[in-house]
């Protein structure tokens, strides 16, 4: 059976999955919680193997960052599947109900969006967090996970599985694409699959929206940035700072470019140069940069990059006007953080700034769907239509519009014999 029909078989299972009560897709949820606690060896048994494929073959460190799946994953994943049942039912919510004509009553109700593609790379614990999510919505899945990760993903992809059908969930409830040759194919599926969510480099995301048909939501890049006005609590910004770098360097939340308020360079920049060379991290600056510090030069081309790496660019700037202009220049539209104790400047920043996240005083690594209370994400978009950043339950949801009638024409009100009148309910 080629992709196809298997992408066409799953369509078929998803009209079954929309229409299973919370009860059941909650019961699922937490058998799954169960299964990957039962079985964690077997799961680190197999990311192990993976590591040791991707040193061998000297994959760079962030992706290697991002395969490890270990003790400290498996408990972020549990809490985010505990999280992701305690949350209301997305599912068969009343938008809107509005009386049209006695008798005539339309009602806006949610529903799932249907068969879902994934195409990830390196990061196992996305299979999880994505097919759960899925789960909870009332969609199928169909998942392409990275080479890289293949042993991992196919071990969690098995014990997904067990514990859906073991719960009464239809066969295509969740899916596997084992081989690269079935990107090309999958991404053709436009008849079967609803909705396309690349999660990869900024290459792979363009090649996917280039050559489908299928609707894609997504980001490219997480070039995300931290501006520290000139009203800074400078006690504050090298925390944030830290944090955002270092925390966990191979996100797409993490800080790539720092803007530092002319007013303030001088009193940050030597003590931030020191707690970022305690985290190793190689510093980049503009001309007035490297006045102040001693660092590398950098380029236009470093403002335009996403590092993934203990590599930060550093600019001064001289007004927060410069700040903004700059971010809506080489930024993502992804997640950007100002430090200020001016709150006129916060919501300048926050209004002008063209990211799905803004923030004032906090971290980049904050835009994550478990810290947004979302239970996980599929991904985070940096589109404006219909999802925007983390992507969580109410992004994986469309709505339908029903209509009640009795006997009800359109002829009767083309000509004049009846009226609408609107009313709300």
């Amino acid at each position: 059976m080629n992709y196809n029909e298997i992408a066409q078989q799953v369509k078929k299972d998803s009209f079954r999955m929309a229409t299973l009560q919370e009860s059941v897709r909650n019961n699922t949820l937490q058998a799954i919680a169960n299964a990957l606690t039962e079985k964690k060896e077997e799961i680190f048994e197999a990311n192990e193997a993976d590591l040791a494929d991707a040193k061998a073959n000297q994959l760079a460190a962030p992706i290697i960052n991002r395969l490890k799946f270990d003790e400290h994953k498996l408990s972020d994943i549990l809490s985010g599947i505990d999280s992701l049942i305690s949350l209301p039912d997305p599912l068969f919510h009343t938008l809107l109900e509005r009386e049209l004509d006695e008798g005539l009553t339309l009602i806006k109700t949610t529903c799932p969006i249907g068969v879902i593609g994934v195409i990830f790379e390196s990061r196992p614990d996305a299979l999880i967090q994505i097919s759960t999510l899925c789960i909870k919505s009332g969609n199928c899945s169909i998942l392409k996970g990275g080479s890289e990760a293949a042993r991992t993903n196919k071990a969690l992809f098995t014990i997904i599985k067990d514990a859906g059908i073991s719960c009464g969930l239809p066969e295509g409830f969740i899916t596997l694409v084992e081989n690269r040759a079935g990107i090309d194919e999958l991404i053709k599926c436009h008849e079967s699959i609803d909705l396309l969510i690349p999660r990869g480099s900024n290459e792979f995301v363009q090649y996917i929206m280039a050559n489908s048909k299928i609707p894609v939501m997504g980001h490219a890049d997480g070039i995300c940035h931290v501006y520290v006005d000139q009203s800074a609590e400078l006690s504050k910004a090298i925390p944030i700072i830290l944090d955002a770098k270092t925390q966990y360097v191979a996100a797409c939340n993490t800080l790539e470019t720092l803007l530092v308020h002319a007013d303030v360079a001088a009193s940050l920049l030597p003590s931030l140069k020191d707690a970022l060379a305690s985290k190793n991290v190689l510093v980049k600056g503009c001309d007035q940069t490297q006045q102040l510090i001693s660092c590398e030069p950098a380029t236009e081309q470093d403002f335009k990059t996403e590092y993934l790496d203990y590599i930060l660019s550093i600019k001064v700037v001289h007004t927060i006007q410069d700040a903004i202009e700059h971010i809506n220049k080489y930024g993502s539209h992804h997640t950007d953080s100002i430090i200020t104790e001016d709150d006129s400047a916060a919501a300048e920043f926050m209004n002008f700034v063209d990211s799905a996240s803004v923030y004032q005083n906090c971290s980049t690594r904050f835009a994550d769907g478990f810290r947004y209370g979302f239970g996980a994400e599929v991904g985070i978009s940096t589109g404006k239509l219909h999802a925007r950043g983390p992507v969580g339950l109410d992004g994986l949801v469309t709505y339908k519009y029903k209509l009640f009638g009795n006997g009800h024409i359109v002829a009767d009100y083309a000509e004049g014999k009846k009226s609408f009148h609107f009313k709300e309910k």
